[in-house]
Order: C-alpha cells, then sequence, then structure tokens
C-alpha cells in the first residue's frame, strides 16, 4: 500500500533524525525524560521566569521533562542530576496530562483531560486556593492533517490555558504555551495581548527547524483580562 510505505520511510527519517539529534543525546545523559526540556529551559534562561519558592502548573506535562527541569531549579543545591531529597524543593509543581506520567518526586500530578471541565475543578482543588507563579503549557492535540481543524484544536487547547491564566495567575505572573504558526496564529497572539502586558514569541533552538511550533511567553495580566487567583 502507497501509504504504508509513505508511513514507513517518514517513520525511518524521524528515527534518523531523532537517533542523531544532540538534544536527544543531551537529554540521554542528563537524565531527562526527553529533549524538550531544554526548550523550556532555553525560554527560561532568557527571560528569567522560574524563581524558588513558585507555584508552578505544568499542563501537557507527560512524559515529565518540564517537570524535571522545574523540580530541579527548585533544588539549586540538590547533588547530581536527580534533584533534590524529600521535602527540599523549594517550591510547588503541579502536573497535568491525559497520558500517565511515571512520578516524579515533589511533583503533584493529576491525569486527567484538560478540555473536561471535572479536570480543571479537580487542578483548581489541588491548588487549594493558592494563586500561581508560572503556567507552562506544551499541551498539543493529535492532529488530523486537516488545517482549519487543526487549527481549532490547538486553539481551543491556548484559548482554556488562557482562561486558566486569568483565574489564577498572581498578577506578576506568567503563562508559556505552545503554539503553531499558521493558520489561527494571529488570532492567538492577539488573544495573547489582550489578556497580558507584555508578550513575545520564542522559538527554542531545541524546536526542530521544521516544525510550526513556537512559543508564545506573557508577562504581566492585564487589569481588564480578568481575576486574579481562584477566589479574585
Amino acid at each position: 500500500m502507497k501509504i504504508k510505505t509513505k508511513s514507513k520511510k517518514v517513520n525511518k527519517a524521524w528515527l534518523a533524525d531523532h537517533v542523531n539529534d544532540p538534544y536527544v543525546k543531551r537529554a540521554q545523559q542528563e537524565g531527562y525524560r526527553s529533549r524538550a526540556a531544554y526548550k523550556l529551559k532555553e525560554i527560561d534562561e532568557a527571560l528569567g521566569l522560574v524563581r524558588l519558592g513558585q507555584v508552578v502548573v505544568d499542563l501537557g506535562s507527560a512524559p515529565g521533562a518540564w517537570s524535571q527541569y522545574l523540580r530541579r531549579r527548585f533544588a539549586p543545591k540538590a547533588a547530581g542530576a536527580g534533584g533534590a531529597a524529600p521535602g527540599a524543593l523549594q517550591g510547588t509543581i503541579v502536573a497535568l496530562d491525559v497520558l500517565p506520567m511515571e512520578p516524579i518526586e515533589g511533583v503533584t500530578f493529576l491525569q486527567g483531560d484538560f478540555r473536561d471541565e471535572a479536570v480543571v475543578a479537580a487542578l483548581d482543588e489541588t491548588l487549594a486556593g493558592r494563586a500561581v507563579d508560572l503556567i507552562v503549557s506544551d499541551m498539543a492535540p493529535n492532529l488530523s492533517g486537516i488545517e482549519s481543524a487543526d487549527a481549532a484544536r490547538i486553539a481551543h487547547l491556548v484559548e482554556l490555558a488562557l482562561e486558566f491564566a486569568r483565574r489564577h495567575l498572581k498578577p506578576d505572573g506568567a503563562l508559556v504555551c505552545k503554539v503553531f504558526h499558521g493558520s489561527g496564529y494571529s488570532q492567538l497572539v492577539e488573544q495573547f495581548k489582550k489578556t497580558f502586558r507584555v508578550v513575545k514569541p520564542v522559538k527554542p533552538k531545541a524546536s526542530r527547524d521544521r516544525s510550526a511550533e513556537t512559543f508564545l511567553v506573557g508577562r504581566g495580566l492585564r487589569v481588564s483580562a480578568g481575576s486574579v487567583g481562584p477566589n479574585g
């Protein structure tokens, strides 16, 4: 079948790139679950988003590389790549994904679909009234290849992340959200600008050149963006 043959060729090409990818090799050496850790690392180092003592929510967290990076940032004096001793983290990390995630010491993980109101309610309950300093979202839908449908799915996830940010972020908090160039991108940038005082698109070096993904970073909620914190 032509489709299967094409698929096999694509898979082989992807596998070859993956095996030779310097970020994949670095992740293996440094104990990260995926190369995605270096995307957040680059964004953080460029913009200074992660600080000790913060409350951070990691959306679309599986397999856990971003939570691992955050954990290490909250345990700066820990020996080796493994992180801190139990109870030594100087910060709070709550992670959520529709897929299962292997436990990470010190990270509270919820499994569920962020599009489900009951799952968002469970996340709200886990935060227990604490305002959030930083939300990082690597969420992405399963893509169908139909541009209009995929753009709508991507936009929906970003809009949900923005709504969550409006309800839970501190006034000077930040949201890092994965988006994709293409249909609907400019509209998402406008939504960010309506929500945050400062908006910056970032394409980390760890993000593959051929990938349409980029990350929008919003900082400082606008007063008109909505309430701050779960009770605001």
